[in-house]
């Protein structure tokens, strides 16, 4: 399935959860919505596509599953970087 641009995905993760949980998720307006809320707040947007539209799949406010661990735990690096340098 082809992924769309015109989605979005908001996770959560701290280190007294199990696993990043899915906070909000949506296509079209609500996925402007969500970048629009984000870039208000600071958080940092990363594009991949793919792991959206896998993402998206999940229901709000459950954790994501173990198959999806090791690509989201290279994206909380990266931003954790990025947040460094700053």
């Amino acid at each position: 399935m082809k992924a769309q641009a015109d989605t979005a995905v908001a996770l959560q993760y701290s280190e007294d959860l199990p696993a990043p949980i899915v906070l909000a998720s949506g296509r079209g307006p609500l996925a402007e919505a969500i970048k629009r809320i984000a870039r208000e707040n600071g958080v940092t947007l990363v594009a991949d596509a793919e792991l959206a539209e896998s993402l998206i799949q999940l229901d709000v406010n459950t954790f994501i599953p173990e198959s999806l661990y090791g690509v989201i735990a290279e994206i909380l690096v990266f931003v954790r970087g990025l947040r460094m340098e700053k």
